[in-house]
Order: structure tokens, then sequence, then C-alpha cells
């Protein structure tokens, strides 16, 4: 089977699966499965990939696990801390309110969407897998360190918002705890970092510039589409000035030292 095959028959693949939640959110009247169904799926065409591609058999299988355990580790949170244990994303609310008796008919095309990019964010994996060096090595452990950063990260910054959210006291309060000080968005910055793991990976193949186009277009769509800007919209309408404060001592994106608490005006000015 030729690669252009494997990838088309992936993306019929998604193409049904997603179909299949899109029934799944009609009925249950939450999209969020939607951002389930995404990750999973690229994890699922990294497996298929592997068993149906070329390239350096132990590669395919490194590069099959990275990218299957990252993506069930991602959809697995997803699907139990916004879809299964609260309400719909926000997002998906507001695309509800705004396109009304259309959200449906919209929402079928938008999940068709996903399995769409699913399969574009699955074509680094395939190109690392395709690497020409005869047997694994120093890029290839890189790569695995970078993953392993990354995924740590990750998952140490959900569960350290867990944590706080699940403490009552700190209801309509912004998390500025653990890595959440040292970045407003430390989730988005280890899941863009995730990515150059399967740059590393690819040195080489003839395809190479893919796997290093990723990050960036990934970085593109957190710092000004779908990742922060929405993100930071609504949490500045449910937290007010105490996110506005987070937001002038608090690197948006990648982990830096925090700034000191602003003064406040009327205090420095004495006022009572």
């Amino acid at each position: 089977m030729s690669i252009a095959q494997t990838i088309l028959t992936g993306w019929v693949a998604a193409a049904v699966g997603l179909a299949l939640l899109w029934l799944w959110q009609r009925r249950n009247r939450d999209a969020g499965i939607a951002d389930v169904g995404w990750a999973a799926s690229v994890g699922l065409l990294a497996l298929w990939y592997a068993a149906a591609g070329d390239g350096l058999p132990a590669r395919r299988l490194l590069v099959a696990v990275l990218t299957g355990t990252w993506a069930a580790r991602l959809a697995l949170y997803i699907l139990t801390d916004r879809v299964l244990n609260g309400p719909e994303d926000g997002r998906y609310q507001e695309l509800r309110a705004s396109w009304g008796e259309r959200f449906q008919t919209r929402m079928f095309f938008f999940f068709q969407g996903q399995a769409l990019v699913a399969v574009l964010f699955s074509l680094p994996p395939l190109v690392a897998m395709t690497a020409p060096r005869p047997g694994l090595g120093l890029l290839d452990l890189a790569g695995a360190l970078v993953w392993l950063a990354a995924i740590a990260g990750e998952s140490l910054a959900d569960r350290q918002l867990a944590r706080f959210r699940a403490d009552p006291v700190n209801r309509g309060r912004t998390c500025r705890e653990g890595l959440w000080r040292y970045s407003r968005h430390p989730n988005y910055f280890f899941e863009w970092l995730h990515w150059w793991a399967y740059a590393l990976i690819a040195w080489g193949a003839p395809l190479f510039w893919i796997a290093v186009a990723a990050p960036f277009v990934m970085l593109i769509f957190v710092l000004f589409i779908t990742g922060i800007p929405p993100t930071e919209a609504r949490a500045v309408a449910s937290r007010g000035d105490d996110y506005r404060r987070y937001q002038q001592t608090t690197s948006a994106f990648f982990p830096w030292f925090p700034k000191p608490e602003p003064e406040d005006r009327g205090a420095a000015k004495g006022s009572p």
C-alpha cells in the first residue's frame, strides 16, 4: 500500500469515527466529545501507519508508542475532566447559542473538519517513521526524551489545576500554583513541546519539513486563534480583576519567572 493510500484509508476511518461522535453529541448535547475524537484519531492513525507504512520497524514501533500514549492520555483527560464530569465546554456553548437552529448542521462539518485536522497532525509521526537512518540512535533518543519531558510537564500541570479547582475555597480564583506560577498556560506549552519530538526523530526524512512545520502551526493556533485568546476571554469574564492581575505578572505561554504584583495606585497615594 502506498503512503497516499495509507493516509487516505486513515482519513476515511477518522471521518467515520467523528461522524459517530457527532451523533453522540447530538444525543448528549456535549460537543466537547469532538476534542476527544481528535486526539484519539491522531493516536489511532499513528498505529495504522506503523502497521501499514514503511520504515525501520523499530522506529515505527517507537513513534507509534509515543504518539499512541500521548493521544490516549489527552483523550482520556478531556473525556473525564470536561465531557463526563462537567458542563459543555464554553467554546461550544457559545457556538450553540450563536448558531441556533443551524448548530447541528454546522457542527457535523466541524466534526469532519476535526477528522481532517487529525490526519494533518498525524503526518509528523508518519514522517518520523520514514526517517532513513539504519537504526535507532541519538536523534531517536533525543526525541523520546523531549516527549517524556512534555508528557510529564503537561500531566503535572493538569494535576495541579485539578487539585486547585477541587478546593471550594478557590472558587472564582486563578490558579498560581506549581507550573501555573510561571506560565498562564503550561498545559499548552508542554503540548506544543511534544510536537518537537517527532521533528527530532524525523531528521533526514524526505519530508522532514512537515515534522518541523507542525510545531510552528500549532504555536500560531495556540497563541492567536483557538487556544489562548478564547480561553483568556472566558477567564477574564469569570474571574475579572484577579485574572487581569495574573495576566500582568505571568508569562502567557513560555514558562518564565513572574513579575511582582502591581502596586495598588490608591494605596500608593495614601488613600484609605
